[in-house]
């Protein structure tokens, strides 16, 4: 199904990036009674640094029924969800907030596991219409593992958000073979491992250039998490081990694979090859490596690509248009809602319908395990139309909040 024709002349449309979160205090029931007088102490006093979330729109995070509306009326008919809200403890959003030292990682942990069992109630009351992304945190890799079998029994099915470890976290790095237990318990129990945009970058103070840089260096921080996992050998020793990369963009992907198929040639280069520099600073690693770095993308990663930009779609066939996942970012400002039928436009009028249809819908149900014929039922009275959106947008909505309306954007380089 997902291929429109001419009795089915509607996409099924998946946002494979949204964000959600329960109301602060509405997570003292998910936590561990031990917890709920620490817990009422903190919330007196916590004062929510984001502006989005205090605001009358808050409830989209944690409304089902008005989500539901306005995700139908925007053509979408079921979503990958992250978080968004604070979860109890956290200075700050869980994506953006940096590792908890050892003193902090009790109550730290016990709030992403509340975070997790109200995303699991959440996702229960549209069933077959969320696919849940949990939460753990890579100080106590058992602990880890635990969870990710508790999500899956949970029925959470968006699989494992995994945190950054950007300099100065004091975690090992991703590359190391202390994770090796998360990566076999995902390939395992087949768990997408997703890595978001923001969740890897280092502190950069409370200059005012500082939100410059971040802005410059966030997708950079968070595309790491590709060259770690596959020159650490976590997909060799892993083969069925899934990585989506989300909300980094998607232009980058066909040079960033061209550098690492680089390094990794002359890495591997050996006495009866032409013999590197490089191939001698890399003595050892031709057995830990493995498959060249563009090999591991065709067959293990996926890039959720949040309202793809025009000049991305000439890009994926090398991408891989089996790889491609767009997603609205819902109920972000930087999101498409309301007007994800015209970013879609936008980005993929004049493509063929069944590529279309594989990049809006049929690659995240591939790899979230959404039914495509229960959601083609929705998706016939919700879904844009095969007509609609094959009609060039030649004037954005004015009001329009999202990139994917800013002309003149470049492509990102990183």
């Amino acid at each position: 199904m997902n291929t429109p024709d001419s009795t089915h002349d509607r996409y099924t449309v998946v946002s494979a990036d949204c964000h959600a979160g329960a109301d602060l205090l509405d997570y003292r029931p998910y936590l561990e009674r031990r917890f709920h007088d620490e817990f009422d102490a903190w919330a007196a006093t916590y004062v929510n640094p984001y502006e989005d979330l205090l605001a009358d729109t808050a409830d989209r995070n944690w409304n089902s029924g008005r989500r539901l509306a306005e995700l139908e009326e925007d053509g979408i008919v079921a979503e990958v969800v992250f978080p968004n809200t604070i979860p109890p403890f956290f200075p700050s959003g869980s994506l953006m907030a940096p590792a908890p030292t050892a003193a902090e990682f009790e109550r730290r942990w016990a709030g992403l596991r509340a975070h997790n069992r109200w995303l699991a109630d959440f996702c229960a009351a549209a069933p077959g219409r969320r696919a849940g992304v949990f939460q753990i945190l890579l100080n106590d890799v058992d602990e880890a593992v635990k969870e990710i079998r508790w999500a899956v029994r949970a029925g959470l099915k968006g699989g494992l958000l995994l945190p950054g470890t950007p300099p100065g976290s004091g975690l090992p790095e991703l590359y190391s073979t202390t994770y090796d237990p998360i990566w076999a318990v995902c390939e395992e129990l087949d768990v997408p491992v997703n890595h978001h945009a923001g969740s890897a970058s280092p502190p950069l103070g409370d200059e005012p250039a500082a939100r410059a840089v971040f802005m410059v260096e966030t997708t950079w921080f968070s595309h790491r998490a590709l060259w770690h996992l596959v020159f650490g050998g976590a997909f060799r020793r892993h083969p069925g081990l899934k990585l989506v990369l989300t909300e980094q963009g998607s232009g980058w992907v066909p040079g960033v694979l061209d550098m690492l198929d680089y390094y990794h040639g002359r890495l591997l280069a050996t006495a009866t090859d032409a013999a590197t520099a490089e191939a001698k600073f890399g003595a050892g690693l031709a057995d830990r490596m493995g498959r060249a770095p563009s090999e591991v993308w065709r067959d293990n990663c996926y890039v959720g690509a949040s309202f793809m930009r025009p000049h991305e779609v000439p890009l994926r066939d090398r991408i891989g248009l089996d790889r491609i996942m767009w997603g609205s970012d819902y109920p972000h400002d930087e999101g498409t809602h309301p007007y994800s039928r015209e970013g879609l436009r936008y980005a993929y009028a004049g493509v063929p319908r069944e590529e279309v249809a594989a990049m809006v819908g049929g690659n995240a149900a591939r790899v979230y395990g959404f039914d495509l014929d229960a959601l083609d039922a929705i998706a016939a009275k919700a879904g844009p139309t095969v007509r609609e959106l094959a009609q060039p947008l030649t004037e954005p909505p004015a009001d329009a909040t999202s990139p994917v309306f800013a002309r003149g954007a470049s492509v990102r380089v990183w």
